[in-house]
């Protein structure tokens, strides 16, 4: 009795099929254990007379296709003609071992897997003599499908699956990779493995594969994902984009040559020409997948995607008008073009998509995943070059023009990524940050790899989603301060933890040593993970076995090397930076500030996103009859509540930082992202709360990009005034160095800037003075105040007649006594508070308030 139906598709393979059968049968199986099906496609050189001839004498059938060639047309034939329940595919061209065929269909037999695929792209498989160009377009083939599926070698053309799969075969397949087609269709629903293949280049006939092969390859890929974007859309697009590009220029140029502004000029260019596009988008471009009639829902998507591209080309015409210095009306052009792949993208997945085969729930998820996370870091590469520094990351900044084992205030991780970026990138935002967007991207790579062995691939392609999305994780990846190293090491501590602790990876505790030892050096609060490790440890009885063995105790003793010289710096200024975070742990002044831990925790996560936390916790309920799942839950629950306890049990008697608990989600996102599409296993209440995720993802993307442009670029209609404090510094100490030089001219004496605060203005000031006019800039400690490390830098200054110019973000920042003394006690003739306005581009931003002495007295 047979056991399995081997189908082989054939074109002119007369040169080939003799030895294909032959090898076949010289195979260990018993003669009734199998058949073949030969479909033949209309060849002409023989092939179907040489098949005739083995079907007179073996279990070989001939089925000869009078349509149109097609590949998975052919391979449908041979199943629905197949006696057998499971099929094994293979090509004519010997390129693929029959010797391997138990190998491929015994899984299968055994019931231990549904398809079994024939990999050249896993350990122990490899392609002999295949030309360069064809190894390059087989590997990018099945790297641009590996996000949508879990294959490696998803272009392989061997391979078994059970017949039944193939009924779920869309009626629309075509195409020569049905393995894509059988994968898809059945995704979440079937068992997949892969064996290594050595696959070896045909040495008789033509190959097949052709330019159109591989757009249709492509084009079947955008539509199993979602897409509507083919070669005659993309065209239709393209003629209504020029269109629009006109309409936008000209607009733009217009209102410019009447001095409405940049901001203003490409917005309103934007909506009017946005508007034209839709109409001839939804009439012609993709006009099968439009109703007919104008759809608003259809139409306010639209109008997000077009949003969210006009907030992106906002930050690409900044950077080429106000850091290249091209003219507005050359400048719009690129702009236009840069973002317009946003637009037919969006369009094609978003506001038109696939709706006569619609994927699954979880590919569509995938999508969203790599379109947003996409948008989300070039969001990030556009504007944080151009975004001005915050006082925070000048103070930082700071710290790498004072180069030391630690500081103060915080470990040295932070200054040495900001030293090695200005090194290498020079004096700007842009070499500033460029360590906040690598220790993001690292943080992605090791939540990504953390999520995929709790859960699965797709659940942590959603976990990327919202660690992109949720204003926890965007800022970090964008603002270079301490949060941004310490996500780095906070996710890669995790994924080393549970390698080790759920895992039983032995080598594990080598990667978590390092990287426990370098989130040391980045914060001090990665230590929350190790009280949760020993919590675990205590908990779990498979974990607690590691108590007897050297591998925890020597991942200890190498974090506390790589945390080395923080503590060499503290042991030479006795103790002085663990006194300081003991101090703002244990405070002197009682403050129950629950209500604002709560409140911190809310703003971080977004609303739904702390309520699917606190579900996420205390609600799922894993199968205790599960150990892997039971202690996967552990791990989540213990290294998410125990930090998180420690945090709440400190707001209770003090209040905490705003960002405090940021880094402490990230064990929990995993579990978030699960809950999103596995809804079956959640109440029916929190299943309607689910659905709010849509609109909280597309609110924050368009939040962080509205921001960006804001402060880049501005909104029209929308003032300055938010950021009246806290911005702006570029141009503020432009007018200092201003008052600086109306000092100096007066006395013929060089003034002392004294910024009244405790690190800020005095930093934003000489960042935005540093390589100019090198003006002495002070911190209010120079009055008796706490200046933090600004207390080591400038620990004192003798009486002297300079002029002092002191400098505040607000009046009474001038104002007030931070000692027992009162500062203008301290100053020699002090002048009366003033203030400038400061203006950006003629647009008035925020004011500075200053006041003029004729000397410092000292402090009594």
């Amino acid at each position: 009795m047979t056991q399995f139906s081997i189908v082989v598709p054939t074109l002119n393979e007369s040169e080939n099929i003799d030895l294909l059968l032959t090898r076949i049968f010289a195979l260990d199986f018993a003669s009734d254990s199998f058949e073949i099906i030969v479909v033949d496609d209309g060849s002409a050189d023989g092939t179907q007379d040489k098949v005739r001839n083995w079907a007179n004498q073996s279990s070989v059938r001939l089925i000869e296709r009078r349509e149109a060639p097609d590949l998975t047309a052919s391979i449908l034939t041979g199943v629905a003609a197949a006696k057998n329940d499971v099929i094994v595919v293979m090509d004519a061209d010997l390129s693929h071992p029959p010797e391997q065929l138990r190998a491929l269909v015994a899984p299968i037999l055994e019931n231990s897997h549904d398809v079994v695929v024939g990999s050249r792209y896993i350990a122990g498989g490899s392609t002999e003599n295949w030309p360069l160009y064809r190894q390059f377009l087989s590997r990018v083939g099945g790297w641009i499908a590996r996000p949508i599926c879990d294959v490696n070698d998803v272009t392989s053309g061997f391979f078994a699956f059970r017949r039944s799969l193939a009924k779920n075969i869309s009626s629309h397949a075509h195409g020569y990779k049905i393995l894509l087609e059988l994968l898809m269709a059945n995704q979440g629903r079937i068992r997949v493995t892969e064996i290594p293949i050595c696959f070896r280049d045909r040495t008789h006939g033509t190959s097949k594969l052709s330019l159109f092969h591989q757009q249709a390859y492509i084009q079947r890929l955008i539509t199993l994902a979602g897409g509507t974007a083919t070669l005659n859309t993309a065209g239709r697009f393209a003629a209504v984009g020029l269109l629009g590009v006109l309409i936008d220029a000209f607009v733009f140029h217009w209102m410019i040559s009447r001095e409405a502004g940049l901001a203003l000029s490409h917005f309103v260019s934007f909506f009017i020409a946005a508007t034209v596009n839709y109409t001839f988008n939804s009439k012609w471009a993709f006009r099968e997948h439009h109703e007919g009639y104008l759809r608003w829902h259809q139409f306010g998507r639209f109008l997000t995607v077009g949003a969210l591209a006009l907030l992106l080309r906002g930050g690409v015409l900044a950077f080429l008008v106000y850091v290249w210095h091209v003219p507005p009306l050359l400048a719009i052009f690129p702009a236009i073009v840069t973002t317009a792949a946003v637009n037919y993208l969006g369009s094609a997945f978003y506001v038109f998509p696939n709706k006569k085969t619609p994927p699954s729930l979880e590919i569509r998820w995938r999508t969203a995943a790599i379109g947003i996370v996409l948008f989300a870091v070039l969001l990030r590469l556009v504007y944080f070059g151009l975004a001005q520094l915050i006082p925070d990351e000048a103070y930082y900044w700071q710290y790498a023009q004072h180069m030391d084992l630690s500081f103060y205030d915080h470990p040295p991780a932070v200054a040495w990524l900001i030293w090695l970026g200005t090194s290498v990138l020079g004096h700007n935002e842009f070499g500033v940050r460029i360590g906040a967007l690598l220790c993001g991207l690292i943080t992605m790579g090791y939540l990504y790899a953390l999520a995929q062995n709790l859960y699965d691939k797709s659940t942590a392609m959603r976990t990327l989603l919202l660690l992109v999305i949720l204003p926890l994780g965007f800022a970090t990846g964008l603002l270079m301060i301490p949060d941004a190293p310490l996500f780095a090491a906070w996710a890669a501590t995790l994924y080393y933890m549970e390698r080790a602790l759920v895992a039983h990876q032995n080598t594990a505790w080598l990667g978590m040593g390092v990287a426990f030892g370098l989130g040391l050096l980045s914060k001090y609060s990665l230590g929350l993970l190790g009280i949760a490790a020993l919590v675990f440890v205590i908990i779990d009885p498979v974990a607690r076995r590691w108590m007897k063995r050297p591998h925890p105790y020597l991942a200890a003793l190498l974090a506390l090397l790589l945390f080395s010289p923080a503590i060499i710096w503290n042991y030479q200024n006795d103790w002085i930076s663990f006194a300081f975070q003991s101090n703002r742990v244990l405070a002197d002044d009682y403050k129950f500030a629950v209500h604002l831990f709560i409140l911190h925790i809310i703003v971080l996560l977004t609303p739904i996103g702390f309520l699917a936390a606190i579900y996420a916790l205390f609600f799922i309920k894993p199968s205790e009859s599960r150990c892997f799942e039971h202690r996967r839950h552990l791990f989540v629950q213990v290294f998410t509540g125990a930090p998180v306890l420690v945090c709440f049990i400190l707001s209770t008697f003090d209040a905490p930082r705003f960002h405090w608990t940021a880094p402490i989600w990230l064990a929990l996102l995993p579990t978030i992202a699960w809950m999103i599409v596995h809804t079956d296993q959640l109440s029916p209440l929190f299943k309607r709360i689910q659905s709010a995720w849509r609109l909280t993802i597309i609110a924050c993307i368009f939040g962080y990009a509205f921001v960006l442009h804001y402060v880049v670029l501005g909104i029209p209609g929308i003032p300055y005034h938010l950021l009246t404090e806290h911005y702006f510094w570029r141009e503020t100490a432009a007018e200092i160095e201003q008052i600086a030089a109306e000092v100096r001219n007066q006395t013929d004496k060089e003034p002392i800037i004294v910024g009244m605060s405790k690190w800020s203005v005095a930093s934003a000031l000489y960042f935005y003075t540093h390589g100019d006019t090198k003006l002495d800039i002070r911190s209010r400690n120079m009055f008796g105040g706490s200046g933090a490390m600004y207390e080591f830098w400038f620990p004192s200054q003798n009486p002297t007649d300079r002029p002092i110019i002191q400098v505040g973000m607000k009046r009474r920042h001038l104002e007030s006594v931070w000692t027992d003394n009162d500062v203008e006690e301290m100053l020699d003739q002090p002048g009366a508070i003033e203030y400038r306005v400061i203006e950006r581009h003629g647009v008035p931003v925020r004011r500075v308030y200053y006041r003029v002495s004729q000397g410092f007295k000292g402090i009594n």
